[in-house]
């Protein structure tokens, strides 16, 4: 990630504590489990475009 990019993101609160208890259970702050479910996700994606 050679450039970052500050957001504003609103999350339904029932969402959000789900997000803070899978960061804490992975031991990565909040911002790291989202980053790093994103990338999981893109990374999906990608491979399901790629398969015939």
């Amino acid at each position: 990630m050679d450039e970052e990019k500050r957001i504003t993101l609103r999350l339904p609160a029932d969402l959000h504590a789900w997000l803070v208890a899978q960061a804490r259970f992975a031991r990565r702050s909040l911002n790291s489990e989202i980053v790093y479910r994103l990338e999981v996700e893109r990374d999906a994606a990608a491979a399901d475009a790629e398969s015939p």
